[in-house]
C-alpha cells in the first residue's frame, strides 16, 4: 500500500526542506524535471498554468519541451500573479521564447498539462479556472495533471468540477486526495516521484 500524507504535512515538509537540504527553487526545478520525464510529450502542448508554485512546475515543463524541440504553449489563467520562484522559471520561458496566452482552442493541443490548482485547492472552482477545467476535459487530449488534478482537495479527494486526466504525476509523497473521495474517476492513471522531500510528520498507508 502507498506512503499518504495530509497536505498540511507537505506543506511542512516542503518548508523544512527549503530551510535545510535545498533551494526552493531547486525543488521547484526538479517537480518539473519528473513531470516531464513522465509523460510521452505529444505537440502542440498546452500548459494550462494557474497561479503560485504549481503554475511554476508547469513553466519548468514548458522550457524542458523546448529544450527537446516539441512545440507548446502557456495558457496563463492568471496575469502576473506568481510566486517568486514561478516568476524565475516563467522569464526563461519568455527568454526562450515560448508563445504564452491567455485563451486558447484546447481542441488543437494532442497533449495538456493541468497547472492550474495544487494539492492545497479548497473550496469552489470559480472563473477562469472553470472554464479552463471544462474545455480540458472536452479537449480530447492527453491530459497530465501536476501533482493532484485541479479541482480536487488535497486531503479529501472531493470536488464539484475537476480535471479528469489520463496521467497524474504526484509530487514528493501521495496525499490522501489521491485515493480519497472522486480520485478513481478523475485519475486513469497516477504515479509518485520522489525529489527529495524529508517528510516531517505522520505517514498513513491507503489502499
Amino acid at each position: 500500500m502507498p506512503v499518504c500524507v495530509s497536505t498540511e504535512v507537505m506543506r511542512s515538509s516542503d518548508r523544512w526542506t527549503i530551510e535545510n537540504l535545498c533551494s526552493s527553487k531547486e525543488l521547484m526545478e526538479r517537480a518539473g524535471r519528473v513531470i516531464f520525464e513522465q509523460a510521452e510529450w505529444k505537440g502542440p502542448v498546452g500548459i494550462i498554468c494557474g497561479k503560485g508554485n504549481n503554475a511554476g512546475d508547469g513553466f519548468v515543463v514548458a522550457s524542458l519541451l523546448k529544450d527537446h524541440g516539441i512545440e507548446c504553449e502557456i495558457v496563463l489563467l492568471y496575469e502576473d500573479l506568481f510566486s517568486e520562484d514561478g516568476r524565475y522559471f516563467f522569464d526563461k520561458c519568455i527568454e526562450k521564447g515560448i508563445p504564452v496566452v491567455a485563451d486558447a482552442d484546447y481542441g488543437k493541443y494532442k497533449t495538456i498539462l493541468d497547472c492550474i490548482f495544487g494539492t492545497g485547492f479548497k473550496g469552489e472552482v470559480k472563473e477562469p479556472a472553470k472554464t479552463a477545467i471544462r474545455k480540458i476535459n472536452d479537449s480530447g487530449a492527453y491530459v497530465v495533471s501536476a501533482d493532484i488534478n485541479s479541482g480536487l482537495n488535497g486531503d479529501t479527494g472531493l470536488g464539484e468540477l475537476y480535471v479528469i486526466s489520463d496521467l497524474t504525476v504526484s509530487i514528493g509523497t501521495y496525499k490522501y486526495g489521491h485515493f480519497l473521495g472522486n480520485a478513481k474517476t478523475a485519475m486513469r492513471n497516477k504515479v509518485n516521484c520522489d525529489i527529495g522531500i524529508r517528510i516531517i510528520g505522520e505517514t498513513k498507508d491507503l489502499p
